[in-house]
């Protein structure tokens, strides 16, 4: 048997937003990021929508990027406080993975940071509050999954939190907050929606409920985000649809070691972060070559080539072109090939060498390798990480 989640209600297209008016409630706490939902107005939209449905609202702003495990806490302590009845999380994927964390601690405040780290264990929600998740960016599609990431500091490791319980009620996928990102952020969020479709299709718990999903949305991403990221805003829309239709794909079938490797590296260094849309986008044509020693998997990414139109007389060749495309597509956003080239070289070779270990020990043990077609030992571990740091080919 399996499970397929996805929010009971969505609300996609120009002008959604205002479906806000129509929740039920006494109050809501909206979480939101850095402020671009403010400049471009959408927050004072958000609030006065939710006013107009009777409700007393609280903002908790400020959520950074990759959101710390003290934002959640603080978070978690304002609902507490204000004991909303309703969630309302907007903007990229980080103020929404924050506020999928602090629901948790608000509706059970005893329960610890440990508990929830644990796969699929999270206590009963819906207890106190209902959540409604609105992206502002085309990549997470946090709004749609089981899933959020929160970055423990301290420790310089990402936490992947999964659990059927943090799939929001209420998904708002309204393409105007989308047209707002920059270029770059176009290029990073797009890849990592290509990543999360391209790992749910090959992932060993794929189904036919995620197939199609996955498939088409390769296929939208792979057609539009170049348009997107040169700023045809047609196409933009297009990707808001795409990402949330690969979020749905990956929350059902969940993801692989691209996911893995992105989740251990991103706050490992003390150079700078790595972008997770950027590391997924960097390491992806390598997981493919070494996921497609798996005859399975490596039929599965024929099927992709095919389905988006490239060519090759057998499946490792249609592999090959579509490692190729991707490639070509990264260089056509502006995204590195390699670690070492990220930023202009901001995270040291030797401190990458120094952690290798450790980094790809973690990145075993993270929650999304378990779905990976193949499952690699610490010594393959540690050979594609240096693939991805030094741009090396993989042959093994």
């Amino acid at each position: 048997m399996a499970r397929f989640t996805l929010p009971r209600d969505l609300y996609h297209g120009k002008g959604a937003l205002e479906e806000l008016k129509n929740l039920k409630g006494n109050k809501a706490i909206v979480v939101v990021g850095g402020g671009s939902m403010k400049r471009f107005g959408f927050l004072d939209r958000v609030v006065s929508y939710l006013n107009e449905a009777g409700m007393e609202v609280k903002l908790f702003e400020g959520v950074e990027p990759d959101p710390s495990v003290e934002t959640v806490m603080k978070g978690a302590a304002m609902m507490q406080e204000f004991e909303p009845d309703w969630i309302v999380a907007m903007g990229g994927g980080s103020p929404i993975d924050a506020a999928k964390a602090m629901w948790a601690f608000y509706e059970y405040p005893e329960t610890t940071f440990e508990d929830l780290i644990t796969p699929f264990s999270f206590p009963t929600l819906r207890q106190k509050a209902h959540f409604c998740a609105i992206p502002s960016t085309s990549g997470t599609a946090t709004e749609v999954t089981a899933f959020a990431v929160i970055t423990d500091y301290q420790k310089g490791i990402k936490y992947p939190l999964a659990d059927f319980n943090i799939t929001p009620d209420v998904a708002i996928v309204d393409p105007d907050l989308a047209e707002t990102m920059p270029q770059k952020l176009t290029a990073h969020t797009g890849m990592d929606a290509m990543t999360h479709a391209i790992e749910a299709y090959v992932s060993t718990l794929h189904c036919n409920y995620t197939d199609p999903l996955a498939l088409h949305a390769i296929k939208m991403i792979h057609e539009d985000l170049k348009k997107s990221y040169d700023g045809d805003m047609e196409a933009r829309d297009r990707m808001h649809d795409a990402q949330c239709l690969a979020g749905m794909a990956f929350s059902n079938a969940l993801l692989g070691i691209v996911h893995s490797m992105a989740h251990k590296t991103g706050a490992a260094y003390s150079g700078g972060h790595i972008v997770h849309g950027c590391a997924n986008a960097m390491y992806l044509p390598k997981v493919i070559k070494y996921n497609a020693k798996n005859p399975e998997a490596c039929a599965r990414y024929a099927e992709i080539a095919r389905f988006i139109g490239l060519q090759g007389e057998s499946d490792c060749a249609l592999t090959d072109a579509l490692i190729a495309e991707l490639k070509a597509m990264n260089a056509s956003l502006n995204i590195p090939t390699c670690i070492k080239d990220y930023e202009g070289g901001i995270i040291d070779e030797k401190e990458f060498g120094d952690k290798l270990a450790d980094v790809a020990a973690l990145a075993i043990s993270d929650a999304c390798t378990g779905s990976n077609p193949r499952i690699p030992t610490q010594e393959e571990m540690e050979k594609l990480l240096k693939a991805c740091y030094y741009d090396l080919e993989i042959d093994f």
